[in-house]
């Protein structure tokens, strides 16, 4: 089993080769989820693979970001320059990438983004040239040794670092609240962010950093080939102590050198430890603060400007921080280990006591500072990506509808071409009253199961799990470009398309498309247990309702209503073949008031259905991402 390393610059790759990794992922200057890292020119590229190798270490390089048709040629080419290069693998998410670069001889590994979490998912991976699956981060250990039990491929967990809030790859609230799109590497972290509910208030999203060592010899017994640091974006102090704290782990280090590295680990970046979802399906939010405070050591009763630290592990030069709550009262570097003299004013009362810096990481930083220099001479080559120009008719679209109670099933039934209907106690009853109904999978299932008849998948694994039928993919299954697959009835175009970009698509694609034009976009799934049904209401008074499904997901919606109204005609004039209308969890009259609207096509509609909904928003067909 190997440690795999983040890397973001230089520094940080020299960081985890002199702390002990097995191998690495980086980054290029594009198409990889972390933008704001420095990331790698093509020269350093080359010289890291080669710098890394001489080490004894691989280098895996990301490409995992959804591709738009006019990066398409660029993301070929750089694949096949990792490729000269010797890079080991490169990481990739976009499906349609992945059907680009098949012939290209470079192991290919499926980011966590992919969605891949089943036994189906690996399946699919390697009857598509994955020789690696990063697992979702949702899995229970349980879950883990189930799905890779006599795995296909190489298997991949992540064990350390930052924990995404909303299943991985299907987060739209970065990109619809925040302007910057998850998908596309430019996360604004709205999960770290404070909201108020019903019942509680607080950074109610905000996970806190999974640390599994304990959990290591666990997963090597279990097959996992490789466990994963998360942490680009952070120094190469923190990529150096994580690398050595699970390589010593891992290899069974003297124990006062593990103790000492796991200190150090938990003084340089620390908002809250856990394991996440890997000892079970249980709260992983740290609702007090977001940010990094480093170790917390205990809480003081300040006298007079002074405390007792008695029982705190606390040294002389450490630097702490004194917190009341959220607000940071001030900070300062300690000069006498006896009783504490605070050197600002502050009134007396209990206060929370965090160590922010330990003097001896200066002594750490020593250990990686003679920086490699990277250098590289091979270029990408110039990629060709030409797709063939298709015509589609401009007919007039479907109208499919999406609903979860049969009461709104039997309001728009009648207006309806498609019925998508949600997993839930009422699924009975609505393929009674709708015999042509597609039933809509839970977003995230370990269970291959599927029900009979048709039914809209949301990943690599249920579209696997469900061949030889009906099968409709949703919009989380990101189609971002014309190279998607056709291995479905109709595919859902991603969210964060712009007109243009959806224009292009549909005259370079013979798939049957389908646009959503109207509902509260899903922003984010999650398995979190304590969200339950509420409304989050932002800093800015922006309020996301939440509903919680009969799959134990719970789903944030946008707090405006995307509606596409008067852009119909446009969209059919583009080739769309179909319209995706979202009626869950909506009253049955407003349900009938949208699908009446969108079956006459009735712009004039637009304002009475705006005063129904709020607010509404075009979402990214004007903008884009």
């Amino acid at each position: 089993m190997e440690i795999l390393a983040p890397v973001g610059s230089p520094e940080a790759l020299a960081a985890a080769v002199k702390g002990g990794a097995d191998s690495v992922y980086l980054g290029g200057k594009k198409f990889g989820a972390r933008k704001f890292s420095d990331n790698f020119t093509y020269g350093q590229l080359e010289g890291a693979v080669n710098y890394a190798h001489d080490n004894g270490v691989k280098v895996y390089v990301t490409a995992n970001t959804l591709i738009k048709n006019s990066e398409m040629a660029d993301a070929i080419a750089f694949v096949r320059f990792l490729k000269d290069i010797g890079a080991d693998a490169v990481i990739i998410q976009d499906i349609g990438l992945l059907r680009t670069i098949g012939r290209i001889d470079i192991q290919k590994h499926a980011s966590t983004q992919m969605g891949i979490h089943s036994r189906k998912g690996l399946e699919w991976c390697r009857d598509n040239g994955i020789s690696r699956a990063i697992l979702s981060r949702e899995l229970t250990l349980d879950e883990i040794e189930d799905v890779v039990r006599d795995a296909p491929i190489e298997t991949e967990v992540f064990t350390q670092g930052a924990l995404c809030y909303s299943f991985s790859g299907g987060c739209l609230f970065s990109s619809i609240v925040g302007g910057r799109s998850g998908n596309r590497g430019e996360c604004a972290q709205p999960c770290r962010k404070r909201y108020v509910s019903e019942k509680r208030e607080g950074y109610l999203m905000n996970t806190a950093d999974l640390y599994c060592i304990d959990h290591l010899n666990r997963l090597r017994e279990m097959g996992i080939t490789s466990v994963k640091i998360e942490g680009r974006m952070r120094s190469p102090a923190h990529t150096y102590l994580t690398s050595k704290v699970y390589s010593l782990m891992k290899n069974n280090g003297p124990v006062e050198e593990l103790e000492h590295a796991k200190k150090m680990l938990m003084t340089i970046f620390n908002r809250g430890y856990g394991t996440g979802y890997m000892d079970g399906v249980k709260n992983v939010v740290q609702p007090v603060y977001p940010d990094n405070r480093g170790s917390f050591l205990g809480t003081a009763d300040v006298n007079g400007r002074r405390f007792d630290p008695q029982g705190m592990d606390i040294g002389v030069k450490d630097g702490i921080s004194i917190f009341s709550g959220e607000e940071k009262i001030g900070g300062f570097k300690i000069s006498n280990p006896g009783r504490v003299t605070i050197p600002f004013n502050i009134s007396d009362g209990t206060y929370e006591i965090y160590r922010t810096y330990d003097p001896r990481i200066d002594e750490i930083k020593n250990i990686f500072s003679d920086v490699p220099d990277l250098r590289g001479t091979k270029v990408p080559d110039e990629g060709r990506f030409e797709p063939k120009v298709i015509r589609r008719t401009g007919k007039k679209a479907d109208l499919s509808f999406y609903v979860s109670s049969v009461k709104v099933l039997k309001a728009v039934m009648n207006y309806a071409d498609r019925i998508y209907f949600e997993l839930n106690d009422e699924i009975d009853e609505a393929r009674e009253v709708y015999e042509r109904m597609i039933t809509i999978l839970p977003r995230f299932s370990v269970s291959d199961d599927v029900p009979e008849g048709p039914v809209m998948v949301h990943n690599p694994g249920q579209m696997a799990a469900a061949e030889g039928r009906e099968i409709y993919g949703s919009h989380h299954m990101n189609m971002f470009n014309s190279m998607f697959p056709d291995t479905m009835e109709q595919t859902t175009l991603s969210l964060e398309l712009s007109k243009n970009e959806i224009r292009n698509i549909c005259d370079t694609c013979r798939i049957r498309l389908e646009q959503m034009v109207f509902g509260r976009t899903e922003l984010m799934v999650t398995r979190d247990p304590e969200m339950t049904n509420c409304t989050l209401t932002d800093e800015r008074g922006y309020q996301f309702p939440v509903y919680r499904d009969d799959c134990g997901l719970s789903h944030i919606l946008n707090s405006s209503d995307l509606l596409l109204l008067d852009h119909l005609d446009e969209l059919e004039g583009m080739g769309i073949d179909s319209f995706g209308i979202d009626l869950r969890k909506r009253p049955v009259g407003t349900a009938s008031k949208v699908a009446e609207a969108f079956f006459k096509r009735d712009r004039s509609r637009k304002d009475a259905l705006k005063e129904i909904c709020g607010s509404i928003t075009y979402g990214h067909y004007a903008r884009g991402v």
